[in-house]
């Protein structure tokens, strides 16, 4: 893949989900990210619509066998019976339960909705919220610092997983999620005071 954009132009979605609303942590989140001298170009606080959680999460059969894979890997680190639980084994299966908790999870409260511009602002944003799976996440992270929750517990309440934020994955899923929950006038242009002497 050819880069044909400077680095520093990169840009991202991050979602505070519901439970970093209601636990007040919204200054904080950002914070973190404009602290590492990302630069924060769209903001909005909204109450999503289930279609709109429906669109933002992919409905390809790999990604919800993904889901249902990690669902697996995580009750075998931790001794639990999938089937018993799910009533299967099928990683699709688990997969497709799972998503609809994590609809019914992005609905229940407001999100705040983001872009996110910096340099390797995907990946940066990534590091600084930690690993996906809130007890997995290294201390300094925003889940590592703000969440202890596990899939095994979630699943077990019939939930999606608290974990404070979410994150694009790739640049192309950025791209996708910005044209999804921005329209180009929502995204604004600035300079930040430091950017002369940080990059």
């Amino acid at each position: 893949m050819a880069v044909t954009q400077h680095p520093k132009e990169e840009k991202t979605v991050v979602l505070i989900k519901p439970d970093g609303v209601k636990r007040g942590l919204i200054g904080e989140i950002i914070s973190r990210f404009e602290r590492r001298g990302l630069k924060v170009i769209a903001l909005e606080m909204f109450q999503p619509k289930k279609d709109q959680i429906d669109e933002h999460y992919p409905k390809d059969e790999a990604w919800i066998t993904r889901i249902g894979q990690k669902t697996i890997k995580n009750y075998q680190t931790y001794g639990a019976d999938p089937k018993k639980e799910f009533g299967s084994e099928d990683p699709f299966e688990i997969g497709k339960i799972v998503r609809g908790w994590l609809m019914d999870y992005m609905t229940s409260g407001p999100l705040v909705k983001m872009v996110v511009r910096g340099i390797h602002a995907v990946n940066m944003v990534r590091k600084i919220a930690g690993a996906t799976m809130p007890a997995d996440a290294e201390m300094g992270t925003i889940r590592g610092d703000f969440s202890v929750d596990d899939a095994t517990a979630a699943n077990r309440d019939k939930r999606g997983i608290h974990n404070i934020v979410h994150a694009s994955e790739t640049p192309e899923e950025a791209e996708h999620e910005i044209n999804f929950w921005f329209a180009p006038e929502e995204i604004n242009d600035y300079k930040r005071a430091e950017e002369d002497i940080m990059f």
